[in-house]
């Protein structure tokens, strides 16, 4: 019997009815990655783990991304002269240029205290965080492009501020794999639903292969079947899916074939095989329950304390990139003394167990823990517009010209401040780390030469810093 003359359930499909069936299979196979990427080869996992360039400090990352915009100046980089000309206008040598319409000085209404050894002067809202200083290199000389959220977001996140570009842990995931082929490799965790600011597109695949996209967990519930839906069939046992899905996987990879390797169908295909993995660990992965009470006790019972542990608990599980959204919205042109206390009592005591529960299994030498915003605030007080986010002018305007960002554990250099802003906090003046640099020093610690982590699209080959971008060698252990 010659088998090249049977004629498939698919090609009827396709020859029959005027193709109306393939043209049901295309609409599942649409838009649901949304991204140009492409595929090569076979479809074994592309989650598998991979050698780096060269031998890498880091593993594993672990993001806290605080969107909206931290004040640097009331976090990290303490600015005594803000004391000093409190109320009175800044010196016309600053040239002050910011989005909207700001006053005079503003000092910040919180203490700062020097921590450790290495005696880093770190706000009070952040005193846990100050306890684990001599783990942090403090980068106080951070730069981007434009003072708008989001992109500004973008450019943090992806290394661009207005085109379609993968994202960091996309990057990550494509140069890496990951250590676990049962949960995502790259994980995004946010109390509240999508961000603001671009939402998804934070951490978004791009024209890379749809199985380096993020996968988004809302972190709000505690109950562990709202927080990781449809994981159990109540109907069907692990053996019969896993006997549905090997026969769906040969048929699919038939068609596949016979398509020319499409890469929609791929990220499909490839969805369908981490969702069955996901049934066996991301229940348990994510399930905060089984921590010992005094770890629970140790992060916290916030919202943010729960994403920060879960966090710990993925990468500990071999998830190769976990961002955390930390906080609602650091974006205080109003209302800064309130917003910021109350948003940094929601994570403080998180972050800083973090780092120590790290250190104390070992963790911390290998994972490079990453803390920021998408830029910084100003100096002087925002004027009042009568704008619903601004009537009292006792905050602070959008500040893309300085601001901090802070690196801990994943051969990074602990206790150590690189750079610096002018003496009020506005522009960065010395050692200056643009967001390309950073992303450079991050490939850096995980084994990548930045310029040499590429992927051909549209002709051209792309890369995360795009042309830019040079290794903070300060910053590296």
């Amino acid at each position: 019997m010659n088998t090249q003359n049977i004629l498939t359930r698919r090609d009827l499909l396709c020859r029959g009815g005027m193709g109306m069936g393939a043209l049901a299979l295309g609409s599942l196979m649409s838009d649901s990655f949304g991204n140009e990427a492409h595929l090569t080869g076979s479809l074994d996992s592309p989650l598998l783990p991979k050698q780096p360039h060269f031998p890498a400090k880091a593993r594993r990352v672990i993001h806290l991304f605080l969107n909206g915009g931290p004040s640097h100046v009331d976090t990290f980089d303490p600015k005594p002269a803000l004391d000093k000309y409190h109320g009175q206008k800044l010196p016309d040598s600053m040239h002050l240029v910011t989005e909207r319409r700001t006053g005079t000085v503003m000092r910040s209404p919180f203490k700062f205290q020097r921590y450790g050894k290495s005696g880093i002067e770190v706000s009070e809202i952040f005193s846990h965080v100050g306890e684990c200083i001599d783990d942090i290199a403090v980068i106080r000389s951070m730069q981007t492009d434009v003072p708008n959220h989001l992109p500004s977001c973008l450019m943090m996140n992806c290394g661009d501020a207005r085109l379609i570009r993968p994202s960091l842990g996309s990057w990550v995931t494509y140069g890496l794999g990951s250590e676990n082929q049962n949960l995502p490799g790259f994980v995004a965790i946010r109390p509240g639903g999508y961000p603001n600011n671009g939402g998804a597109q934070n951490f978004r695949a791009g024209f890379l292969p749809g199985a380096y996209q993020g996968t988004f967990i809302d972190s709000k519930s505690t109950d562990i079947e709202k927080l990781i839906e449809n994981t159990t069939n109540p109907r069907v046992s692990n053996t019969v899916q896993r006997q549905q899905l090997d026969l769906l996987r040969e048929l699919n990879e038939g068609h596949r074939r016979e398509r020319d390797k499409n890469a929609h169908i791929d990220a499909r295909i490839q969805s369908f095989e981490l969702a069955a993995h996901m049934q066996m660990e991301a229940t348990e992965a994510f399930d905060i329950s089984k921590e010992p009470e005094s770890i629970r006790r140790m992060y916290g019972d916030s919202p943010e304390a729960r994403t920060i542990l879960i966090a710990r608990r993925l990468v500990e599980r071999g998830v190769r990139f976990v961002q955390a959204w930390v906080g609602n919205d650091w974006d205080h042109h109003q209302n800064l003394e309130e917003g910021h206390r109350g948003l940094a009592k929601k994570c403080d005591q998180a972050i800083g167990a973090l780092l120590k529960d790290l250190k104390q299994r070992n963790m911390l030498e290998d994972t490079l823990v990453i803390w920021g915003g998408e830029f910084g605030r100003t100096p002087t007080v925002e004027v009042p517009m009568g704008l619903p986010n601004n009537t009292r002018g006792n905050g602070r305007d959008h500040n893309n010209h300085g601001f901090t960002t802070w690196l801990a554990g994943g051969g990074v250099k602990g206790g150590y401040v690189h750079g610096a802003t002018d003496e009020f906090g506005f522009k960065a003046v010395e050692q200056k780390v643009h967001v390309h640099d950073l992303h450079a020093t991050i490939l850096q610690l995980l084994g990548f030469d930045h310029t040499r982590l590429t992927y051909r699209h549209g002709s051209r080959d792309f890369r995360l810093t795009d042309v830019y971008g040079d290794v903070v060698k300060e910053v590296i252990a």
